[in-house]
């Protein structure tokens, strides 16, 4: 059943800090692109961000991320639009415009133009982190959008990057999330994604405030949405603190352990750094590769690593 305040703007609480924010990704396994953007508005500042990246088949990493006022439609931010089609079930998503190629060590690159047009349907119930996120966990994450939805779904269209076109055949996730959103605060945030296939798919967030912990998501399997009541995740870095692998085992909420291994193929590092320039926090946004009982599945293995 849809419900009608999951896919609508809410009224902003009076933190300055307080966001709302949309987020996709998806990954085509014939072209080997990876995409993800996310659109944030904070309206007691005035303003909306917005990322937009694409890691390519050989690796390079393409990205456009921007602050601008609250100009257009909410979910319009320069070149990338989201537009709800059918509540829940249907988005559209569109990018006009150029993104940078990353260089190690180097701000940014040649840019590329790039344009997408595509189509998200979703694949499961919408899934909201109350089910898993009550109590003293709900007091810890309150600085960390509150308010979270996650759903996996289908992606497909056309895309042209370069003068190069791709027809996308994809699976992917996105999130709706509001309340306070302060990139800074966490110690460490892990977020996977992992589709499968169309029938089988999970979610997870381990959010790490202090000395607490956070965990939340869920497994789909046979049409229904699992609950993951824990999560242990054991992450191997390579040089530097970057994640490389990592073994998951998450009991949900009949009490199954699901276990499950994964693999980093490719990484994307977004910065985020606070307003007086005190704290910087580097978001790796990496295509994971994961194996569980002789299925292979790919997604987001997103680690938010606070360095100061």
């Amino acid at each position: 059943m849809v419900r009608e305040s999951t896919d609508v703007l809410h009224p902003p609480g009076t933190d300055p800090d307080w966001s709302e924010s949309f987020y996709f990704n998806f990954y085509d396994r014939k072209s080997g692109i990876l995409a993800f953007m996310r659109i944030g508005i904070t309206p007691n500042k005035g303003k909306k961000n917005f990322f937009c990246g694409l890691i390519m088949p050989d690796g390079e990493f393409l990205v456009n991320k921007s602050e601008l006022g609250l100009l257009g439609e909410p979910l319009e931010a320069g070149p990338l639009r989201f537009e709800k089609i059918a509540p829940e079930r249907l988005w559209s998503l569109s990018f006009d415009g150029h993104l940078l190629r990353q260089e190690p060590g180097a701000p940014g690159g040649r840019a590329k133009r790039v344009q997408f047009k595509i189509l998200f349907e979703s694949l499961n119930e919408i899934f909201d982190y109350r089910e898993c996120v009550s109590g003293r966990k709900e007091i810890v994450s309150g600085r960390v959008a509150s308010e979270h939805l996650e759903q996996f779904g289908r992606a497909t269209g056309s895309m042209s990057v370069g003068g190069s076109g791709f027809e996308i055949s994809a699976l992917g996730e996105r999130d709706h999330s509001w309340g306070v959103r302060d990139w800074n605060a966490p110690k460490m945030w892990v977020w996977l994604t992992c589709q499968f296939s169309e029938e089988h798919a999970l979610n997870v967030t381990k959010l790490v405030m202090g000395d607490e912990e956070v965990d939340a998501g869920f497994v789909h399997k046979r049409g229904r949405n699992l609950p993951v009541i824990s999560a242990e995740i054991e992450t191997r870095y390579s040089e530097g603190g970057v994640p490389s692998s990592l073994k998951l085992r998450l009991k949900d909420g009949e009490g199954r352990l699901h276990d499950i291994d994964a693999t980093i193929e490719k990484m994307a590092t977004l910065p985020f750094r606070s307003e007086d320039g005190k704290h910087l926090s580097i978001l790796y946004e990496p295509l994971a590769r994961y194996e569980q009982g002789g299925e292979t599945g790919y997604g987001v293995a997103e680690y938010l690593v606070k360095k100061f």
